[in-house]
């Protein structure tokens, strides 16, 4: 009987140990099915280091299955749930899975599921840990419009200088061949001196559009008094508007200071004062008004003519460098299309902007607004009649042209 005893407790003992080892198998086959909570996978310095990145970052298991993506990542479109959109990225992360090399690619993507529009982004796969893999990914779009701009702007400049150039020479050759009759080479000598002085001009304001993408007027501004501004402008047009009959006149606020550099707020005035001259006729007025809005902390600079007008299907393409409405007169008056480009540097590094409102044979009215200094009580560690005025910030660059 007691040998029966013990096989019994032995048989017992066996199906005990055989129910609790299938139990801890189905229990360890159900842990490794779950999947574990994103920040478990990582240590708490991958996911510090991961935070500050610049870049869009996502990390991912190597079957491809998202643990965590930035917010800059789910912005542009690479995540979308727990998966990674785009074919050509998942390919990129397929062979790092494979094989461990870091790989660098640079991939043109949709920005959205609808339109035309595209992203540049600079990708970097790598591999992170044992179990999982890496990838940043930089936003080139913006540095590639901008050298799309730059590009174009060296054709455009090219072209522009072509035009007085080739006049010129062939204006040399007539007057050359021509050299006995005394009217014919005064008249071409004539013609060669209007088209020096386009090529002067147009190289002038070249290298005045390169100085103002390069200088920052608010990095170590001074105060400027608007008044003084409008006056010199004014007294620089007043020869051209006279000659073509036209009055100038001034009103307005007067007593507004901004913070910034005068010259080029006198080349931006006087700027809009030329075109408006060029676009008017003879026996019209342009008026040049400055209004001072307490509330909002800016000063407007208005100038206004009774000039041809602009078509409204053109004024969203007027502050286009080398962009004219009227081309043939834009010949006529010398201008080099980069006037109004000017004018709209000028306003945004100052922390403005400047508008237009044109209706064709009412004339045009070119508006800068400018943030103005807002005195404070003396604090200690401020200058006297330091500004409160944080609506400064130096604007990218912008483009424009004349009329």
């Amino acid at each position: 009987m007691d040998g029966l005893a013990a096989l019994a407790a032995g048989l017992i003992g066996l199906l005990v140990g055989l129910v609790a080892a299938f139990a801890f198998q189905v229990s360890e086959r159900e842990q490794r099915a779950m999947p574990p909570e994103p920040e478990a996978e990582l240590d708490s310095g991958a996911v510090e280091v991961l935070a500050v990145l610049r870049s869009a970052t996502v990390v991912l298991r190597r079957d491809l299955e998202v643990v965590r993506a930035s917010a800059a990542a789910h912005a542009a479109g690479l995540v979308r749930g727990d998966q990674v959109v785009h074919t050509a990225v998942r390919d990129l992360l397929t062979q790092v899975a494979r094989d461990g090399e870091i790989r660098d690619a640079d991939v043109e993507l949709p920005r959205g599921p609808f339109g035309g529009a595209t992203l540049l982004l600079q990708l970097r796969a790598a591999p992170l840990g044992l179990d999982h893999l890496l990838l940043l990914a930089e936003d080139r779009t913006e540095s590639r419009r901008v050298e799309a701009v730059r590009r174009d702007f060296v054709v455009n400049v090219s072209h522009e200088l072509k035009t007085p150039v080739g006049a010129l020479s062939l204006l040399a050759e007539t007057v050359e061949q021509a050299a006995d009759d005394p009217e014919v080479v005064r008249r071409f000598a004539g013609r060669m001196q209007t088209e020096t002085a386009r090529l002067t001009t147009l190289v002038q304001e070249i290298i005045e559009l390169s100085r103002l993408q390069v200088a920052d007027p608010l990095r170590a501004p001074s105060t400027v008094e608007v008044d003084a501004v409008v006056h010199e402008a004014v007294d620089r047009a007043r020869t051209a508007a006279t000659a073509q009959g036209i009055e100038l006149e001034v009103g307005g606020d007067a007593g507004a200071v901004v913070w910034g550099d005068h010259d080029m707020l006198v080349t931006a005035v006087r700027n809009l004062l030329d075109n408006a001259v060029a676009y008017s006729e003879s026996g019209t007025r342009i008026g040049v008004g400055t209004a001072i809005r307490e509330e909002a902390g800016v000063v407007e600079i208005a100038v206004v003519d009774q000039g041809i007008g602009i078509p409204a299907a053109e004024q969203p393409r007027l502050f286009e460098r080398f962009y004219r409405v009227d081309p043939a007169r834009s010949r006529d008056t010398g201008g080099t299309g980069l006037g109004l480009s000017i004018v709209k540097h000028v306003a945004a590094d100052h922390g403005g902007e400047v508008t237009v409102w044109s209706e064709p044979g009412r004339g045009s009215t070119f508006t800068v607004r400018l943030p103005t200094v807002r005195p404070v009580p003396d604090t200690p560690g401020s200058p006297p009649g330091s500004s409160t005025d944080g609506a400064q910030p130096s604007a990218p660059p912008a483009e424009g042209a004349d009329r």
